[in-house]
């Protein structure tokens, strides 16, 4: 499944790396001229860095005519491309192997970069070059390895120098797919690194085996084909001098090292080639010494620089497959949590597609047992529409978001049955209900968060009137914002039993347990319920809007929809309606103005305004928890706005559609004859 826009790139590089790793392996085995172990390694390294290992085959290896490679590939740079792949193509193995191996363990990842270093070095010296090499080398597979130890030392240093920050930085990015072996961004990330690590140590790969340390392209014949006066004497057959292709003997590096000169300066077999440049230019102690100590820098600086950018103390189990928002800040002390609550949602856990006309704000009807009045939330991802054209992916109540309206009686006994299908934990808050401080929701605080797959149930009397909400008290900052959130509207009542469990109550007066009198309810010839959020959706990815950098949303919508997807209302000129403006949204403070003259500001936070408190207004500041109940009259026909008075909240990605978006939606109040007025000519 494509998540972003570079997943195409992802794909195409890995399938061209697959296709060019076989055609590689076809020409080889067909009949290059080579080491086994050089056709292997040039196979491995153009399944590593894709196109790239395909442009060097071609360019340094591959036998352009028949009887022809000898001479071909006896260039020094020819040679150092040879050995980087032999050295690339073993370590790297190791590499990769190590680091599929310390993601599914949960590694943190500078411990990560100490184990594929060690895998990635004994992997090339014990296997690629002591082992795989030894017929080519002679001797026994120990001394083998004690003279590959200093080259290969040299070597896998320059290469990690370059792959380490190259894996490293991009791994831990924007996209932390890439620290997920099972993600193909994994793989892509590691084809990079490798590519990097080759070209590091390619210079260093061309020194060594212009000192004679180090083998490079050699040539390897069945039969061997007649020698020409004009081609460069090379080897014809792998059976003259085995010992002419081995690295550089290990008394003549440790000569170098030490100082002492016993006389066996010379490569075996010098003369006779076998890509080895270094007959008679054997490095000297201090340029022995001084490359060591300068790669071996590279190597601190390679493994430590991303320190200074990026938390190495995170692991793949951590934040592997997280996806953080565009402009999100990260440094070396951004904890997992704090990514993890920023990621946007992927989106292969939704389990819905809401069709694109669905709306929120349901109504739900309960079931009654033995007088309790019963809902069923079941939360889950979706994809959600808050736009014909812009689909997102929420956290959603019974599939809908905002999730579905409550309407319940003063003094119900409500018991909320919360199924969790979510990706994490999560709780539900009553908001402004006086409820068991066990029933309140948030969570560690009073409950324990409901864990995915698992249940809890809510269980209260509901003792006040008023306009209410419902929402996430686990990470409400993403989870709220993703869409776990819904009005709870709660009436007057004349029923009996609800009366008599309000008195049961027993809580102060200032606690609003008195039973409020249905017939002071203020009403309306209409009712809206208007509830507010920002969405925050870039390249397919929705993430939690947050007021912080990276988080700052591009989209808002009143229940669940943006302009002009939003509601419609139609009127009649003198009617009224009953708009309950509930900040459900996370951030901002919302101005909401009304079109065609002010309104009546009727109750505020659930609480209803004595007559002589009640004011008119044309805006009312709707803050993040906060609700205002308001009559609005309709005193002239026309479409009239409902809108935030901040102009970018009635955009859409910053752009208006059909004369706005966002936070607005539409008052029709009809003319004498039950029409809408027309439409100005465009």
């Amino acid at each position: 499944m494509l998540l972003q826009p570079i997943d195409i790139f992802v794909y195409a590089w890995l399938a061209i790396a697959v296709l060019s790793a076989i055609y590689v392996a076809w020409d080889q085995f067909r009949g290059n001229p080579e080491p086994t172990v050089m056709k292997w390694g040039f196979v491995l390294i153009t399944l590593y860095m894709g196109p790239i290992g395909l442009l060097l085959y071609v360019m340094a290896d591959k036998e352009p005519t028949p009887g022809t490679h000898e001479a071909f590939v006896q260039p020094l740079w020819k040679q150092g491309a040879g050995s980087a792949v032999h050295c690339v193509a073993g370590d790297a193995t190791g590499i990769i192997l190590a680091a599929v191996v310390v993601s599914l363990i949960g590694l943190p990842m500078w411990a990560d970069l100490i184990v594929e270093y060690a895998a990635g070095f004994l992997f090339g010296l014990l296997i690629f070059q002591s082992l795989f090499m030894r017929k080519m080398m002679g001797g026994s597979y120990l001394e083998n390895v004690r003279k590959s130890f200093m080259p290969e030392f040299i070597s896998m240093n320059a290469m990690m120098a370059g792959m380490a920050p190259v894996m490293v930085l991009l791994m831990m990015g924007r996209d932390m797919r890439a620290m997920w072996p099972g993600e193909p961004l994994f793989w892509f990330v590691m084809s990079l690194g490798v590519t990097a690590g080759y070209a590091v140590t390619y210079p260093v790969n061309v020194w060594l085996v212009s000192r004679g340390m180090k083998h490079g392209l050699m040539t390897v014949r069945d039969d061997a084909p007649p020698q020409h006066d004009e081609r460069p004497q090379a080897s014809t057959s792998a059976s003259h001098d085995h010992g002419a292709m081995a690295s550089m003997p290990a008394d003549h590096v440790m000569s170098a090292v030490t100082g002492k000169d016993d006389g066996k300066h010379g490569m075996h077999d010098a003369s006779s080639g076998h890509g080895m440049h270094g007959g008679g230019k054997t490095p000297t102690r201090a340029q022995l010494i001084a490359v060591t100590a300068f790669t071996s820098l590279m190597l601190i600086a390679g493994m430590t620089l991303p320190s200074a950018f990026v938390n190495m103390r995170l692991s793949a189990h951590e934040v592997g497959k997280l996806i953080m928002p565009p402009g999100m800040i990260t440094t070396q002390e951004t904890p997992a949590a704090t990514m993890r609550d920023m990621a946007g949602i992927d989106p292969r856990t939704s389990v819905y597609t809401a069709p694109v006309a669905a709306q929120g704000d349901q109504l739900l009807q309960p079931q009654i047992v033995e007088g309790v009045k019963v809902f069923h939330f079941n939360l889950e991802v979706i994809q959600w529409s808050i736009l014909a054209d812009r689909p997102v992916n929420a956290y959603a109540v019974n599939r809908q978001v905002p999730g579905p309206r409550i309407e319940l009686e003063q003094g119900d006994h409500v018991r909320f049955v919360v199924t969790n299908h979510l990706p994490e934990s999560t709780t539900l808050h009553w908001h402004g209900l006086i409820v068991p401080n066990a029933m309140d929701g948030p969570a560690m605080v009073t409950q324990k968060p409901i864990a995915p797959g698992a249940t809890f149930t809510y269980d209260y009397v509901v003792p006040q009137v008023g306009t209410y909400f419902y929402h996430s008290h686990d990470h409400p900052d993403r989870q709220q914002s993703l869409g776990l959130y819904g009005a709870l509207i709660v009436r007057p009542t004349h029923n009996l039993e609800n009366l008599k469990r309000l008195a049961a109550l027993h809580l102060p007066p200032e606690e609003v347990t008195a039973a409020a009198d249905p017939a002071k309810e203020v009403k309306a010839d209409h009712e809206y319920t208007l509830l507010l959020q920002e969405w925050l959706a870039r390249d397919g990815i929705t993430y939690p809007a947050m007021n912080m950098e990276g988080g700052l949303p591009n989209y808002f919508t009143i229940n669940g929809k943006a302009y002009p997807s939003t509601d419609t209302v139609k009127m009649r000129v003198g009617e009224t309606i009953k708009i309950r403006f509930i900040g459900s949204n996370t951030n901002f403070v919302h101005p909401m103005h009304i079109h065609g003259g002010p309104f009546t500001v009727v109750a505020r936070d659930g609480v209803d305004l004595p007559k002589d408190a009640q004011f008119q207004a044309d805006t009312v500041n709707v803050g993040p928890g906060q609700r205002y109940d308001v009559i609005w009259t309709a005193r002239k026909p026309g479409r009239w706005l409902v809108h935030c008075h901040i102009p970018h909240h009635t955009t859409n990605n910053n752009q208006e559609q059909q004369g706005g978006g966002g936070l607005m939606m539409v008052l029709d109040v009809l003319d004498a004859n039950g029409h809408s007025l027309p439409m100005p000519p465009q």
